[in-house]
C-alpha cells in the first residue's frame, strides 16, 4: 500500500538504524518541519538520495533515485530565527512512485520495501556471508587505520545478516552510487555479497596507496530504535 511522504533529497544515503542529524535553514524546509509539527507522532518524512542537482536553491535536486529510507524525527531544537535543528533515525526502506511538486517542498508517493531475508536464502550460505563481510570490514578498518597511521578501535559487529548489512552499508568511505546500491539491494544476504565485493576492493586500494592521509572516521553504536 503507497502513502504520501515529505520529502528531504540529499547528496547522503540513510540506511534504516543510522542517525542522522540536519540544519534546516531554506524556508521549504522550514515549512516542512512546521508541518510536521503541527502532525501527531511518529513524525516522519523520506530522505532519497539526488541523483543529479543540487540540495540546496532554485535549481536543486532535479533527479531523485528509486529507493530512499523513511526518517523519524526524534528531536526538534528551534532557534529564535526560525531555523531547526532536528536528530532523526532511519526506520524502513521505501520505493519512490511519483513526486508532486506541488508545495514548496517535494512530497513523494511511496511504498515499503521489506527487507528481510530471503527464507530460501537463509540456508548454509548466510552465516558464511556474515562472517566473510565481519572479517572484511575488520580487515578493511585495519588498512584504513594503517593508512591514517592511527587506531581504529569498534564495537562488537552484530551477528544478525540484516543489521550487519546496514552497518557495514553506512560506515564503509565509498562513492555515493555505490552506497546507493547497497540500500537499494533486494535483501540482506544480496547487500552483504556486494559488500564484501567493495571491502576487497577498497582494503586493497588501501594497502596500495598509503601516501595520502586517511579521512577523519569514527564509528558510532547502531540504533535499532
Amino acid at each position: 500500500m503507497s502513502e504520501l511522504l515529505p520529502l528531504f533529497p540529499l547528496t547522503t544515503v540513510l540506511f534504516p538504524g543510522m542517525r542522522l542529524p540536519l540544519h534546516i535553514f531554506e524556508e521549504r524546509y522550514r515549512e516542512l518541519v512546521c508541518d510536521l509539527l503541527a502532525q501527531p507522532e511518529p513524525r516522519r518524512f523520506g530522505v532519497i538520495a539526488i541523483r543529479s542537482g543540487n540540495e540546496v536553491g532554485a535549481d536543486s535536486a532535479t533527479a531523485l533515485h528509486e529507493v530512499g529510507c523513511v526518517a523519524a524525527v526524534r528531536q526538534v531544537m528551534q532557534h529564535p530565527d526560525g531555523r531547526f535543528d532536528l536528530a532523526t533515525v532511519g526506520t524502513d526502506r521505501f520505493r519512490l512512485l511519483g513526486v508532486d511538486r506541488s508545495r514548496p517542498y517535494l512530497t513523494g508517493e511511496i511504498e515499503p520495501l521489506p527487507d528481510e531475508l530471503d527464507p530460501g536464502q537463509a540456508g548454509p550460505g548466510t552465516a558464511p556471508a556474515v562472517a566473510s563481510v565481519q572479517a572484511g570490514f575488520r580487515g578493511y578498518l585495519n588498512a584504513l587505520a594503517d593508512r591514517g597511521g592511527g587506531v581504529i578501535s569498534i564495537a562488537d559487529l552484530p551477528d544478525e545478516p540484516l543489521l550487519l548489512s546496514y552497518v557495514v552499508g553506512a560506515a564503509m568511505i565509498i562513492d555515493l552510487p555505490e552506497r546507493q546500491s547497497l540500500l537499494a539491494a533486494p535483501d540482506a544476504l544480496s547487500r552483504l555479497r556486494l559488500e564484501r565485493s567493495l571491502l576487497i576492493r577498497e582494503t586493497a586500494m588501501f594497502r596500495a596507496t598509503t601516501s595520502r592521509p586517511a579521512p577523519d572516521y569514527a564509528y558510532e553504536q547502531f540504533s535499532q530504535n
